[in-house]
């Protein structure tokens, strides 16, 4: 079986593959301080819950955006599954061109979702990505992955209104029962809510008028089930994206390992 790792800023994302079927999926916090053997106690945890065995592991493939991490989960790759890491980066084949002025600027999370999507919808199509960014990835109709938007994440929005101002709470963000908010929390929930809704809709529209109208937007992320009821032109939700574009790309790797 294969263990997809996808190290975000934020989180971690791990998922347990059978040939095409996701069988299990976890995510954990990101901790840059976390030792080898840390995780290697956690995820053992986590196999152990879900009734997987780590001698079922015979592959493992990692995403990054956070190097200090990557060498910590090579090793307990060795350490605990006894394999070796397919790392995504230069030299692994996607089959889906970076058309892009400096290619390795892009997150692997962001090319492996927009594989992902362009494998299952086709193109041309965008990938709104709900995490610690908002981000939009532009897919063209040939299969090209041409660049996309980035916004800061409604919960990074959220926090830095709490923390740059001295009398704005943390709150939660839910969608508000009304857009004119009669208390402090319920106004700002309306501005991060309403505004990101109007966010994401304004850059949608942009997108499609370079790469596409007939453009399918798929979207991903924790956040994303919040704001996706405010439309009613997503072509699909799908919360593993960027598992199982790593899935694809070890498919397509697997021989050269």
């Amino acid at each position: 079986m294969l263990l997809a790792i996808d190290i975000g800023n934020t989180n971690i994302a791990m998922g347990v593959f059978n040939k095409k079927k996701l069988l299990k999926q976890w995510k954990i916090k990101s901790d840059r301080d976390k030792t080898c053997d840390e995780y290697k106690i956690l995820l053992m945890e986590l196999f152990a819950l879900g009734h997987v065995k780590v001698s079922e592991i015979n592959d493992i493939i990692i995403s990054s955006v956070v190097p200090p991490l990557t060498p910590v989960f090579q090793s307990l790759s060795r350490d605990l599954f006894k394999q070796r890491t397919m790392i995504v980066g230069p030299g692994l084949k996607t089959g889906l061109p970076i058309i892009y002025e400096h290619p390795a600027e892009v997150g692997a999370d962001r090319v492996m979702a927009s594989l992902a999507a362009f494998e299952k919808f086709g193109g041309p199509a965008i990938v709104v990505d709900f995490g610690t960014a908002t981000t939009f990835d532009a897919v063209s109709r040939k299969g090209e992955y041409l660049g996309g938007a980035i916004a800061p994440g409604i919960q990074s929005a959220a926090e830095s209104l709490y923390l740059k101002t001295a009398k704005l709470p943390r709150i939660e963000i839910v969608k508000p029962k009304q857009a004119v908010g009669r208390t402090t929390v319920a106004s700002m929930q309306s501005g991060l809510y309403f505004g990101y809704v109007g966010l994401v809709s304004k850059i949608i529209d942009v997108i499609k008028n370079e790469i596409g109208k007939d453009a399918k937007v798929i979207t991903t992320g924790g956040f994303a089930s919040l704001i996706m009821p405010e439309f009613d032109n997503i072509a699909g939700y799908e919360p593993f994206l960027v598992l199982e574009g790593l899935r694809i790309v070890h498919e397509r790797n697997r021989n050269e390992k």
